[in-house]
């Protein structure tokens, strides 16, 4: 219940001063970069890293990256920047 309070004061707060919601409200920021780069702020970690599927967690659930031939270009504080040939993004929920 103070959670749910707070959590509506801050996106309050974002709206009235325009902040970015991605710093303040620490949701993940997803950018892409043709068909074969993504870089994948404000992560939780990373779940599975296979060749054809990556899974990542957030603060929103999972960000399931779908493709080939991935590699991980950069992996540091809360960024993760992929290479690869992307077919899909999809957000799956809580694991």
């Amino acid at each position: 219940m103070v959670e749910d309070k707070f959590e509506k004061t801050r996106q309050v707060l974002v709206e009235k001063f325009e902040l970015p919601k991605d710093v303040v409200m620490n949701l993940p920021k997803i950018t892409i970069t043709g068909d074969n780069e993504i870089c994948i702020e404000n992560h939780k970690g990373v779940v599975l890293f296979e060749d054809s599927e990556v899974k990542i967690n957030s603060r929103v659930g999972i960000i399931r990256v779908c493709g080939k031939e991935f590699e991980i270009l950069f992996m540091g504080g809360s960024t993760l920047i992929l290479k690869g040939v992307f077919r899909g993004i999809a957000y799956e929920g809580y694991e």
